[in-house]
């Protein structure tokens, strides 16, 4: 079924790479990613994609701009080396909270983004769990949006924990909690805060039952960790016995790691979308979209619809 496919990753997210490669039976084509001694970076495939389905597997994390403009030179390259399709699967989409103009003379850099990955040549995109769904319609290709919530669900399930309750750090998480919540036939809490500035939230309210109970955060991606690390500490004030944090993307900048473990949050799980930093390396859990991603390059490549994997990996079967 893949025989006129190729997997390509750049620099970002080789180690998932690898393991979508061994499910699919394949090996990793061969990339050169270098740079001249004035830092310009120059990327070419080292094998022929002559009339072949390229993908390139490779999220916009840090650094954001370095990882970007790899896709978009290395996109270039395989356009001008006769690909016939060249699909991005980007994990993480770097740039996706700056989806709208919070207030005047500012950009929509995540409208800038993919407008210079559609310019590139690139002819579908496959990302999970964008920041805001809209993202979608930033694109004029092709666009696949997974999502990681059913392998968050099914990993708490197997923990068989009792008296839970899922928890929205904000206002703008509360569908993605629900979702969680009603996978586990759970109550939903809301934290209810404000950001007077990027990076830095505090919490107003707690609004929901959270006494004497196994809370669960859920969020599209942890960053700095203070907004999960001040919700965790209004729901022990609140009464909390237990705090737990999952996240599909993993971003841990600045001081992410002596926020999130103060002592109020009792577990970290992430997904792999982006590599674990090492000094978070076994302080968190991390589940694999490995299996995923190979299956949606399959049925890409085999003609059959990926509604088929969005049914499958919202059921209890594959787990």
């Amino acid at each position: 079924m893949i025989d006129h496919a190729v997997l390509f990753s750049l620099t970002a997210n080789k180690e998932l790479a690898d393991n979508v490669a061994n499910i699919l039976g394949i090996k990793v084509g061969g990339v050169s990613v270098n740079h001249f001694s004035d830092g310009e970076i120059v990327c070419e495939p080292l094998e022929s994609v002559r009339d072949k389905n390229c993908y390139i597997l490779q999220s916009t994390c840090a650094p954001v701009t370095e990882h970007l403009f790899e896709i978009l030179i290395f996109t270039d390259a395989l356009k001008r080396a006769s690909a016939k399709t060249i699909n991005l699967i980007v994990p993480y989409y770097g740039y996706a909270r700056q989806d709208r103009q919070y207030k005047p003379r500012q950009p929509i850099t995540s409208k800038l983004v993919a407008d210079l990955l559609v310019t590139a040549g690139i002819h579908r995109v496959i990302s999970f769990d964008l920041h805001v769904p809209q993202i979608q319609g930033f694109f004029s290709c092709l666009v696949d949006e997974l999502t990681a919530i059913p392998l968050i669900a099914s990993n708490y399930k197997k923990e068989h924990l009792e008296n839970i309750v899922v928890v929205s750090p904000d206002h703008g998480g509360v569908n993605r909690a629900r979702r969680i919540a009603e996978r586990l036939d759970a109550p939903l809490a809301i934290v209810d805060k404000r950001r007077p500035q990027p990076n830095i939230a505090e919490v107003m309210n707690v609004v929901g039952d959270v006494k004497g109970k196994n809370c669960l955060i859920i969020d599209d991606m942890i960053d700095t960790g203070g907004s999960c690390a001040v919700a965790a500490k209004a729901l022990k004030a609140h009464g909390a016995l237990s705090v737990r944090v999952a996240c599909i993307h993993g971003v841990f900048s600045g001081p992410a790691q002596e926020k999130l473990f103060d002592g109020n949050i009792d577990e970290v799980i992430c997904t792999d979308s982006i590599p674990l930093k090492e000094e978070m390396k076994g302080k968190v859990k991390v589940l694999s979209l490995a299996p995923m991603i190979a299956m949606t390059i399959d049925h890409i490549e085999g003609g059959i619809p990926l509604s088929s994997v969005y049914d499958l990996y919202n059921s209890e079967e594959v787990y």
